[in-house]
């Protein structure tokens, strides 16, 4: 079945509030084209900042990050202090926020990427989909 989930969250982060594990299930499952094994892990600034210049040579910590293992297998890291500073900056909902980024992360682990226009518009419309029959607006509205 195409949302056979096997799904653990972990909270390295003191920022609050944060989204609880069934709404990261219920996120991931919307997202999911195939079978997966996911662990999302919730970190602070310090822990984001590092992965990012560990495995992408960027010295700054990032919304989110996306590890793949296998097909369907894999980490989303997804960096607490950025995504509340990118909701406010936005006037976006921080739930939706969240929600947005679990969802591109899910589809990153999936093989899809935004390198390319092409790609980037395959997957923003994808991310769009999802996040409406979520309930949520439309992430790249301005």
């Amino acid at each position: 079945m195409k949302n056979d989930l096997s799904l653990s969250v972990q909270y390295a982060s003191n920022s609050e509030p944060i989204p609880s594990r069934p709404l990261f299930r219920k996120w991931v499952k919307a997202s999911l084209l195939m079978p997966a094994k996911i662990t999302i892990r919730i970190v602070g600034e310090e822990e984001g900042r590092e992965l990012n210049r560990t495995f992408r040579g960027k010295d700054y910590a990032t919304n989110v990050l996306t590890f793949v293992y296998g097909e369907g297998e894999g980490d989303i890291v997804i960096c607490s202090p950025v995504i509340e500073k990118e909701a406010s900056e936005q006037n976006k909902e921080l739930e939706s926020h969240y929600a947005h980024m679990t969802v591109h992360g899910a589809l990153h682990l999936q093989g899809y990427d935004h390198e390319s226009e092409e790609e980037a518009e395959t997957m923003e419309c994808l991310e769009k989909e999802i996040m409406a029959r979520l309930g949520y607006p439309d992430p790249y509205r301005v």
